[in-house]
């Protein structure tokens, strides 16, 4: 579908906190809820065979170079800090997630949509980092410990009120938590994961190179140690199998719980005629019908759940 025209309405959001006028902050800025704490949780088994793998490596080392195990372990452990160093956060920003600093004009329509926001939340924006996302998807994201990030189209085609809602809605994942633990399990699985490549390809390559017999032979030994393996851990290795339905379904929850943040600040009308509008594009578009197991690991609620879990604060129910 082409590209729609430019918004050409007004700038439609009720500035309550003008600049010069006077700031609340909350003495607790930030905090970390339970879909936070679930998410942490749910990468402790990656967390732990990662650590396996580091310290296997260090070993090796100690071996080779004679540099003490202990060091690199101990490095490795503590890295997870880097999440909240600023120039750390700005290196993801450029060159993990494809962001840049917003240009003057594209600071001066961000800026204040951003400081209105903020402002309700009685949190102090200026501690954030705002990028933008040479993208012409209608997206926003909020990762490491300050950066959130708005698409060039929201930017330039949304509503004020609606890209404020949007802006609520990420900074609700900072606020709650959730970027950080989201970053820090994938920074500590990363060794495990980076094993398990190797290895993939590696039984590639040699599935390749064996004959029909070896490989099944082979297949025959592997089964059989899973089997004595899930015998003597009473079967709890399986539990692994489910970890990725679990971690989208607390994805799903933290997606509802930022939700949940914008509306109370007074944007639920607005993220709901977002959402809307997005559904219908999509029902008027052709589009490949999602499974099942595709929804089971998505980590976002499609948008009629989003507006269902929004009812209660446009119907005036929520207390």
């Amino acid at each position: 579908m082409p590209d729609p025209a430019p918004r050409s309405e007004p700038d439609d959001l009720v500035y309550r906190h003008a600049p010069g006028t006077r700031i609340t902050y909350l003495a607790r800025q930030r905090g970390t809820d339970a879909t936070a704490w679930l998410r942490l949780a749910l990468h402790l088994p990656g967390f732990l065979l990662a650590l396996a793998v580091v310290v296997m490596g260090s070993l090796a080392l100690e071996l080779w170079l004679g540099l003490p195990a202990w060091i690199p372990v101990t490095l490795w452990i503590g890295s997870g800090v880097l999440v909240f160093h600023r120039p750390t956060e700005q290196h993801i920003a450029r060159h993990l997630l494809r962001l840049h600093r917003p240009l003057p004009q594209e600071s001066a329509a961000l800026a204040p949509v951003w400081r209105e926001v903020t402002a309700r939340a009685g949190v102090d924006g200026s501690r954030y980092q705002l990028w933008i996302e040479d993208s012409d998807g209608l997206n926003a994201l909020a990762a490491a410990g300050h950066i959130v990030g708005v698409t060039r189209h929201a930017l330039e085609r949304l509503p004020r009120s609606q890209l404020a809602a949007v802006l609520a809605h990420e900074l609700g994942h900072h606020t709650r938590g959730h970027a950080w633990a989201g970053l820090l399990g994938q920074w500590y699985g990363l060794p495990a994961r980076a094993l398990w490549r190797m290895l993939t390809r590696l039984r590639l390559k040699g599935a390749r190179a064996l004959s029909p017999m070896a490989a099944l032979t082979l297949a025959a030994v592997v089964g059989y140690l899973a089997y004595r393996t899930l015998a003597a851990t009473y079967g709890l290795p399986l539990l692994l199998l489910a970890l990725p339905y679990l971690t989208a379904a607390v994805g799903r929850r933290a997606e509802l719980r930022a939700d949940a943040h914008a509306a109370r600040l007074g944007f639920a009308p607005m993220l709901a005629a977002l959402l809307r509008e997005v559904l219908a594009e999509e029902e008027g578009a052709v589009l490949e019908k999602d499974r099942l197991i595709d929804r089971l690991l998505s980590s976002h609620p499609d948008h009629r759940t989003r507006l269902h879990h929004l009812r209660p604060y446009l119907d005036g129910s929520h207390r």
